[in-house]
């Protein structure tokens, strides 16, 4: 039929489809199409590379007819000379993505990510590229990125800034296979991030190496007995003692430990694998009064939001000032990490004790470490830090 206001103001859905199409008789291609719920909308339907497309031009009321057709020439004229309206639409909607936009989609595709990991790199994200949230994507370039590097490696330190460039070459990773055009081709055909290494411009940042030596040991552990705070007191030696991360030490519930078989369970790990380690006699002692005395559900509680303890600096400090031995959380992971290497315990007990992946390593795929496999190793531990304290 000719579509006109009076035709177009007539139709009516086919209730019993989800859409019905009246296309035009003189303009070939142009239409309109009614919902079930009776929603009029004109359209363009063209044989583009092989395929028919559809193109929408907008709801009737909110266009003439007469304004429905002059688009409907445009479009079709493209068309007729090669151009593809919906990739071109697509190509424009692709440019405008900005760098905040990718942060968000690339949170939402990483479903398991820890709370504290988004926590981390939304601040890093806010504080680093503040100026560039609203830029294009495409509008980031490699001398941009080069010279963005220099400026927070000054403002905040080669590591920050290292740091600060690792996230946004997985921002650009992240958008080379999620945003593509209409022909499949990657909206990033290129990480402007490789200009950094192309270059040689990363900065050599050496890894600290920092733990408590084996004659600071003695002042450190006597300076911790010293607290008054008997929370954070056991909460470091735990850490001492078994290698763990900070918040995996810091998140342990009365749940995860089982004082019948002297071992607890960390579930929360870095690697998504549970981490299950013997007690020492020692630590079991130590465990073993402190649930007699405690009125929490975590080992180790704390005022903050989560409920359990966060790091102390203040009593810290006390520590450092008493026994005249800096020191952070961290490093007495690399301690413990550090004395069971001095013990000669196998490489693969140390990274069974640590809970680091093995997953290049063929012989370890083999290896099937129990738990009461490990349970000589941790105690030759305590007892060497023990040794060491003179306690």
């Amino acid at each position: 039929m000719h579509l006109t206001k009076t035709a177009v103001d007539k139709m009516l859905p086919h209730t019993e489809r989800p859409q019905t199409f009246y296309r035009d008789d003189q303009l070939k291609g142009f239409a309109v199409r009614i919902t079930a719920n009776g929603v009029k909308s004109f359209v363009v339907e063209k044989l583009i590379e092989g395929k028919v497309r559809r193109i929408t031009l907008g709801r009737y009321g909110e266009l003439t007819v007469e304004q429905a057709r002059k688009e409907a020439h445009k479009l079709l004229g493209q068309i007729a000379t090669g151009i593809d309206p919906l990739a071109q639409k697509k190509a424009e909607k692709l440019s405008k993505i900005t760098l905040h936009d990718v942060f968000q989609n690339y949170l939402k595709a990483r479903k398991q990510l820890k709370p504290k990991t988004i926590y981390d790199y939304q601040k890093q994200f806010n504080l680093a590229f503040a100026d560039w949230q609203a830029k294009p994507l495409l509008a980031i370039t490699k001398d941009k990125v080069l010279k963005h590097h220099t400026l927070l490696g000054d403002k905040h330190g080669a590591a920050y800034a290292n740091s600060a460039m690792h996230l946004l070459r997985a921002l650009f990773n992240f958008a080379a296979g999620q945003y593509e055009n209409a022909q499949g081709q990657s909206l990033v055909q290129e990480n402007p991030i490789n200009r950094l290494s192309q270059t040689r411009a990363w900065y050599r940042v050496t890894r600290r190496q920092t733990y408590i030596k084996p004659h600071e040991l003695s002042a450190w552990f006597k300076a911790v007995l010293l607290l008054k705070n008997d929370t954070l007191r056991d909460y470091l030696l735990l850490i001492l003692l078994t290698g763990l991360r900070r918040n995996e030490a810091a998140q342990l519930k009365w749940s995860d430990i089982d004082l019948k078989a002297k071992t607890l369970t960390v579930l929360n790990t870095k690697n998504h694998q549970p981490h299950t380690l013997p007690l020492s006699t020692y630590l079991y002692d130590l465990l073993k009064y402190r649930q007699a005395t405690s009125g929490s559900n975590y080992l180790f509680p704390g005022t903050g939001k989560g409920g359990y303890i966060v790091e102390p600096r203040k009593q810290m400090a006390k520590v450092i000032e008493n026994s005249n031995v800096k020191f952070t959380v961290h490093d007495l992971r690399r301690t413990f990490i550090t004395v069971a290497e001095s013990l000669d315990i196998s490489a693969y007990a140390v990274k069974r004790l640590v809970n680091h992946k093995m997953s290049h390593d063929v012989t370890a795929g083999y290896i099937v470490s129990d738990v009461e496999r490990l349970r000589k190793p941790m105690q030759q531990i305590t007892d060497y830090v023990l040794q060491q304290t003179k306690l």
